[in-house]
């Protein structure tokens, strides 16, 4: 895209890596900070200070913010000399937060009326990822803005996706670290009761992390292969033989006294997908059950593509 001026809020772990990023990329900036010491590493490269969210925005085409939540992004984008005050038509806006969807999508209804586009591009990757521009970033709003913008998201991520409509970004971040904490939940679980039943940590992370689930098959190989099209016959492995699987590890935990509550949900779900007569098809037809709850979603992928 043609010479633009980088203004960026938000130099907290996050905002300092990914800001230096972009300035040493060689992009004219602009930044701000409730703390002004945040910025001495960028200022020391030639970016300007802006006293407020406003003035930045008043100096700056593509604006970006990583902020701690929904009361920053609001207070930061509509409060007292907010960035709405000081943006112009054709200026972009695009939030780095883990936000609220409905927030970013209703921020941006206003910002429309003053011209400017809104784009939702929460990151993952931490701060390690921020400071060597390893980052995921989950992109939503309009794909011809996007397409526009991408070489500045590409100087500080390598994982760059389009996702959606505004507010499409945020979703996806969402759901990415909710399975992440479930994910640790259930390991946690995994983890005590194989420690407290005789097996060494290192020997039992080890081999954790050389099976299927350590390899990342499951998102990678099984899913696609299965649930995400709808395909569970023949089985990869059998419901009938989860269950049993799951439920020797729940023996186990009584053996020892460890409370095993995510694998007993886990135990449920395939006996009430045994109930359905599903014993012989694939494991993963027990997924079928949240899609009845969630009001019927099918979460298949597009075979066509």
């Amino acid at each position: 895209m043609e010479k633009i001026k980088v203004g960026f809020i938000g130099l907290g772990n996050m905002g300092s890596g990914m800001s230096l990023n972009i300035a040493k990329a060689g992009y004219d900036m602009v930044v701000h900070d409730i703390n002004r010491e945040a910025a001495t590493d960028l200022l020391e490269l030639g970016t300007e200070w802006a006293d407020t969210p406003k003035q930045l925005a008043e100096s700056a085409d593509l604006i970006f913010t990583s902020l701690p939540g929904p009361p920053e992004v609001n207070a930061v984008s509509i409060g007292e000399d907010g960035l709405i005050e000081g943006v112009s038509s054709g200026s972009i806006w695009i939030d780095l937060s883990t936000s609220s969807p409905t927030l970013i999508r209703e921020l941006s209804k206003n910002f429309e009326k003053q011209g400017a586009s809104v784009l939702d591009a929460p990151v993952s990757g931490g701060v390690k990822g921020a400071q060597t521009g390893k980052l995921a970033i989950m992109v939503g709003g309009n794909e011809k803005i996007f397409n526009q913008i991408k070489p500045v998201l590409d100087s500080f991520g390598d994982k760059v996706s389009y996702t959606g409509s505004i507010g499409s970004g945020s979703i996806c971040k969402l759901m990415h670290n909710t399975i992440g904490y479930g994910m640790q939940m259930i390991i946690s679980e995994c983890l005590t009761l194989g420690v407290k039943s005789g097996v060494d940590a290192e020997s039992l992370l080890e081999c954790i992390k050389n099976g299927s689930v350590g390899r990342g098959n499951l998102l990678n190989v099984t899913l696609q292969d299965t649930y995400l099209q709808g395909k569970f016959d023949p089985p990869n492995f059998a419901l009938k033989l989860a269950r049993k699987d799951v439920s020797l590890a729940l023996e186990l935990g009584r053996e020892y006294d460890v409370p095993m509550e995510a694998a007993s949900h886990a135990y449920n779900e395939l006996t009430a997908a045994m109930n359905r007569g599903w014993e012989n098809k694939d494991s993963r037809i027990s997924l079928l059950l949240q899609e009845e709850r969630a009001g019927n979603v099918e979460v298949r992928l597009d075979q066509s593509k």
